[in-house]
């Protein structure tokens, strides 16, 4: 293609974005990476390199000036959340035909929507995982969906193009209707687990089978969805951990939930951290602003109290200020 034009371009190249621009790059697709420093380096010279469900390595394209990218059929946003917006500002001249986000929170809908107009804008969740390991490589966890669709609420033949092009490359994708429905349902789980993922340090399936972290997990999940609620969002079973239901019934039975969930876990991916918790291991920023800050911003508007989540947001909030003022060793 023209140079600087592109049918996929990636913003990140960390782990999600790294699988998906891998895979799609190997099933001959015109994929552009962008990505920065020591890491877009490595990718320039040594490729995408998928090891785990997937084991192979491809060449890409990579840009480390985003003035280098003119045009793309698609953008996929797979950096972490802190600096989106000055990320996407650097992309305002770029002809984007549709743009979806796989971060955490819905926040991303919002940026997006304001740099390319909301029409342009798919929802999106992944429900798929990966870590970026020491030498470059990607491990690729699982492969269980990422799931597209219109801000709208409806069905369209855009984002079931878009969702057949990824899932035909080896990446598990499908378009839903009802996105902002799932995608907050993901977020009201989500919140619990980054905050017990970063306090535990834990694998996932640990704290998730403790029945003291997972009643946590409940209540954190029931504070969000009282959220969820007062924003008119229904909530479904149909994101990672069943939301719907956890919000409903009794406490017993929402840890009984979690702890099976858990074992899941324990069974199929033993090792998988949380992306929150492998951002603490690298020394790399925490989402805690612009996920668990976000949800509380949007509570205060509306009077809804969030005690639960409040007090983890601020010992994290503090955590992170401390982490930032302690040289490396």
């Amino acid at each position: 293609m023209p140079s600087g034009q592109y049918k996929i371009a990636v913003l990140g190249a960390g782990a999600i974005g790294s699988i998906i621009g891998a895979h799609l790059a190997r099933a001959g697709h015109s994929v552009a990476m962008l990505a920065r420093g020591r890491r877009a380096e490595h990718v320039a010279s040594q490729g995408l390199v998928i090891c785990g469900l997937a084991e192979f390595s491809i060449p890409v394209h990579v840009l480390r000036d985003p003035a280098q990218l003119s045009s793309a059929d698609v953008l996929i946003v797979a950096t972490k959340t802190p600096g989106t917006a000055e990320a996407l500002a650097n992309l305002r001249h770029v002809d984007i035909g549709l743009a979806f986000s796989i971060q955490n929170g819905p926040l991303k809908n919002e940026l997006l929507s304001a740099t390319f107009g909301a029409d342009r804008v798919l929802g999106s969740l992944a429900d798929t995982s990966g870590e970026m390991l020491a030498d470059g490589r990607v491990l690729f966890t699982r492969n269980v969906n990422i799931l597209l669709g219109e801000l709208s609420g409806g069905e369209s033949s855009r984002a079931r193009d878009v969702a057949a092009t990824i899932d035909s490359s080896g990446v598990r994708s499908t378009a839903v209707p009802g996105i902002l429905s799932v995608e907050w349902s993901k977020f009201v789980t989500w919140v619990g687990m980054f905050a017990l993922a970063v306090m535990t340090r834990s694998v996932t399936w640990r704290y998730m089978t403790d029945p003291d972290a997972a009643l946590v997990l409940v209540r954190l999940t029931r504070e969000m969805g009282h959220l969820a609620q007062a924003l008119g969002i229904e909530l479904t079973d149909k994101a990672n951990l069943p939301a719907a239901s956890l919000c409903s019934g009794t406490e017993e039975s929402a840890v009984q939930m979690v702890v099976g969930a858990g074992r899941v876990f324990e069974a199929r991916a033993p090792e998988h951290r949380l992306s929150a918790l492998q951002d603490l291991s690298a020394g790399r920023p925490l989402e805690v602003h612009e996920t668990l800050g976000y949800a509380l911003r949007k509570a205060a508007e509306r009077g809804i109290p969030m005690p639960l989540l409040d007090g983890f947001y601020r010992v994290i909030s503090t955590m992170e200020r401390i982490r930032q003022a302690t040289p490396a060793s």
